[in-house]
C-alpha cells in the first residue's frame, strides 16, 4: 500500500491502529485466550451439487446410482470413505479425510432455506410457506446470507452478529471475498481484504512532487483533520482516518514475513504452494487469526468464497464422472480447507475455529443432457473444526425416489425439500462462537420458528 509512515503518522497521530502496527512481527504466535472463537463461512457461489459431494456407501448407494443416472453417479469404489459412517466424499476431497479421522469434520445433510417446516403437500398447497423466488441465484444467495426467506434482506447475519460484539479498531468481521450482503450490520462494518496484494489508497503517491497530486493530497489530509469544519465533516474525517489506519494494520499482517501459516497451504501430492483464489483467501483468514492478539480480537468472523458451481453443463467429463468442472473446483477447495485446518493446528487454535460451507442451493438429482445438473433446493454441507463432536453426520439423507415424497419437481428430477433450516445449521455455529441466546432472534430473525416445537440448533459441538 502506497502510504508512507510519515504521511500516515501525520494523518492519524497516536492512534490505536498505529500502535498495533508497530507491534506486528514481534511474535509469530500469541498466547491463546480460552474465550477466543472464530467462524469462517465458505460460500460456494452458483449452487454446489452437494449430492456428489456426500454420497451414501451402504445399501442406499444403489438408489443413489439409479436416480442420479450413469451420467452423474460416482463409482462406489472412487469415494473417499469416512470411517465410522455410511457415507463417502467425492474423490477430490481426499485431502480432508485427515480432518475426519482426527474428529474435526462433520457432514450436514439436506439443509436449505426454509420459512417453516414443510412437506410436499404443504409446498404444493401453500405457496406462502415457501421461500420467495426459490431456486433463483440472487434470491437464494440473499436467503443464505440475510436469513430472511420471505422478506427483503437489507443486512446479513454476520453483520448482525458483529453488531453484538464490542467494537475494535480493526473490525473483527473480515471478508476476503468482496462486499457481500452477509457482512452488512446495523451498527458494524467489515474489513474487506483483497485475496492478493494489499489495500491500496487510490491516487496516493507519497513521493509525488507535481502540484496537482500534492494539492489533492494536502486537501485530503486537511479533510481528515476536520475538527473545525463542523460535525458532519469531523465524523467523515474520522471515518477516513480510521479506514487508513485499518489499511496499514491489515497490510502489515498480510505482507508479514514472520507468519507461520502459509507453509501449510501446499498440494499434498506435489508439495507445491497452492495458487487457487480460495487458497489465497483462506491464507489471508489464517493470517488474521494468527494476528488476533495484536488486533485485540476475542471473536472473529470471516467470509470467503469460491465461484463456478453453476454446473448446468460439463459438471463431469464424458469419459468418467470423477473428473470435470466439479472435480477441479472440489480439488482446489479441499486442498485449501485442509491447509487451513493444518494451519489452525499449527497455531494451536483448531478447537477455537470452525469453518463451514454455504451455497445458493443444491442441484437436481437427475442429470441433464449436458452432463450437468440444474437448480434445486436441499443440499449437503461440510463443517470443519476441532471443537466438533467427532465423526458425526447430522440430518437425514433424503428418500431419493424421483417424484417421491421429498421431490417437489413436477418432472421428477429430484429437487429435495430441505429438512434442516439455515438457522438450525448456522445458528449452532453462532451459539458456539458466543452469541448470547437472547441475541439469537436479532441475528436470525426467524429464530422463534427454529428454536421451538422440537426444533433447534444442530448439536454439532461436543
Amino acid at each position: 500500500m502506497a502510504i508512507s509512515r510519515r504521511d500516515f503518522t501525520r494523518l492519524i497521530g497516536g492512534s490505536t491502529a498505529l500502535a498495533a502496527f508497530t507491534q506486528l512481527g514481534q511474535s509469530a504466535s500469541l498466547a491463546q485466550s480460552s474465550s477466543y472463537k472464530a467462524m469462517v463461512g465458505v460460500f460456494l457461489f452458483g449452487g454446489n451439487d452437494g449430492w456428489n459431494m456426500v454420497v451414501p456407501t451402504d445399501a442406499r448407494y444403489a438408489a443413489y446410482a439409479a436416480s442420479r443416472g450413469a451420467s452423474l453417479a460416482l463409482p462406489l469404489a472412487s469415494l473417499v470413505t469416512l470411517p465410522g459412517s455410511a457415507f463417502g466424499l467425492h474423490p477430490s476431497f481426499a485431502p480432508l479425510r485427515q480432518a475426519w479421522t482426527e474428529g474435526a469434520m462433520n457432514v450436514v445433510l439436506n439443509a436449505g432455506s426454509l420459512f417453516q417446516p414443510i412437506n410436499k403437500a404443504l409446498y404444493q398447497s401453500r405457496p406462502d410457506l415457501r421461500p420467495t423466488n426459490l431456486m433463483s441465484h440472487a434470491d437464494e444467495q440473499n436467503h443464505w446470507q440475510g436469513v430472511r426467506v420471505r422478506t427483503v434482506n437489507n443486512d446479513g447475519y454476520m453483520g448482525r452478529l458483529t453488531d453484538k460484539v464490542a467494537a475494535t479498531t480493526v473490525p473483527s468481521l473480515i471478508s476476503v471475498a468482496g462486499s457481500q450482503l452477509c457482512l452488512i450490520g446495523q451498527s458494524s462494518s467489515p474489513l474487506v481484504l483483497p485475496s492478493v496484494g494489499t489495500i491500496v489508497r487510490n491516487g496516493f503517491n507519497g513521493s509525488a512532487t507535481d502540484a496537482p497530486t500534492t494539492t489533492r493530497q494536502a486537501g485530503l489530509a486537511a479533510f481528515a483533520d476536520a475538527a473545525n469544519l463542523g460535525l458532519v465533516s469531523e465524523l467523515s474525517g474520522q471515518q477516513l482516518v480510521g479506514a487508513y489506519a485499518q489499511a496499514v494494520t491489515a497490510n502489515a499482517i498480510v505482507t508479514s514475513t514472520t507468519s507461520v501459516v502459509d507453509q501449510y497451504f501446499k498440494n499434498p501430492g506435489t508439495g507445491a504452494a497452492l495458487t487457487s483464489d480460495i487458497a489465497h483467501q483462506l491464507i489471508r483468514a489464517a493470517r488474521m487469526i494468527e494476528a488476533r492478539g495484536v488486533l485485540g480480537h476475542s471473536r472473529q468472523t470471516f467470509f470467503v468464497s469460491q465461484g463456478g458451481y453453476d454446473t448446468h453443463s460439463n459438471q463431469v467429463d464424458a469419459a468418467t464422472t470423477t473428473t470435470g468442472t466439479q472435480a477441479a473446483l472440489y480439488s482446489d477447495l479441499a486442498m485449501a480447507l485442509a491447509g487451513f485446518y493444518n494451519a489452525m493446528k499449527a497455531l494451536g487454535v483448531q478447537n477455537n475455529v470452525t469453518a463451514f460451507t454455504m451455497s445458493d442451493f443444491g442441484r437436481t438429482f437427475r442429470g441433464n443432457a449436458q452432463r450437468g445438473s440444474d437448480h434445486a433446493w436441499g443440499n449437503n454441507h461440510l463443517v470443519i473444526g476441532g471443537a466438533l463432536t467427532p465423526q458425526t453426520i447430522r440430518g437425514a439423507y433424503p428418500d431419493v425416489t424421483l417424484g417421491g415424497s421429498q421431490d417437489i419437481d413436477n418432472a421428477a428430477l429430484g429437487r429435495w425439500i430441505p429438512t434442516i433450516a439455515i438457522e438450525e445449521y448456522i445458528g449452532a455455529i453462532a451459539l458456539w462462537q458466543g452469541v448470547a441466546p437472547a441475541d439469537m432472534p436479532y441475528v436470525f430473525p426467524n429464530w422463534g420458528v427454529w428454536s421451538t416445537n422440537g426444533r433447534g440448533p444442530l448439536p454439532l459441538f461436543g
